[in-house]
């Protein structure tokens, strides 16, 4: 039977050269000479650090722009809230996105059940399998996701016949 899984998954290598161009641009850039302005990774947490808010600012635009160039969808980054580190310097924490929240499975779920299309969804941990009896059901939901679930960096894999 056909099937397909819908997934929330970065190219964490790619998040990874992204944040190290963006710790060497920042580096190099004359603005940032003297302060405290830098960026590092760890596990799948971006933080951000600067003198002022509006210097992490800076630092978030640089690292988008290393994400777009390397084609990693700026979606995958959650904002946490700006936090105050000793004495007048700031830091901010970007959380990398990895894998589908139950919430969102389970609006999938219901959108693929009341789209009238004769596929079934189940939620498989992280992910939703979708399966149907024609491909051209299963590529009609996967429009139909895309449309509807914008605001998260879905992609579509082991398409199965």
């Amino acid at each position: 039977m056909p099937s397909f899984d819908t997934v929330c998954d970065p190219d964490m290598v790619e998040v990874k050269n992204a944040v190290e161009n963006s710790a060497k641009e920042i580096g190099t850039r004359f603005d940032f000479k003297g302060t405290s302005a830098a960026i590092e990774l760890k596990d799948k947490e971006i933080t951000l650090l600067g003198d002022a808010e509006f210097q992490l600012q800076q630092v978030e635009d640089i690292l988008r722009n290393k994400m777009t160039k390397r084609n990693v969808d700026v979606r995958f980054l959650d904002k946490g809230t700006v936090q105050k580190v000793g004495g007048d310097k700031v830091k901010q924490v970007l959380k990398v996105r990895s894998g589908i929240e139950s919430e969102l499975a389970k609006k999938i779920q219901k959108l693929i059940k009341e789209s009238k299309l004769k596929l079934q969804a189940s939620i498989q941990g992280d992910s939703v399998r979708i399966t149907g009896a024609k491909k051209d059901d299963l590529q009609a939901a996967m429009a139909l996701i895309k449309k509807d679930v914008a605001d998260v960096p879905l992609s579509f894999n082991n398409f199965r016949d």
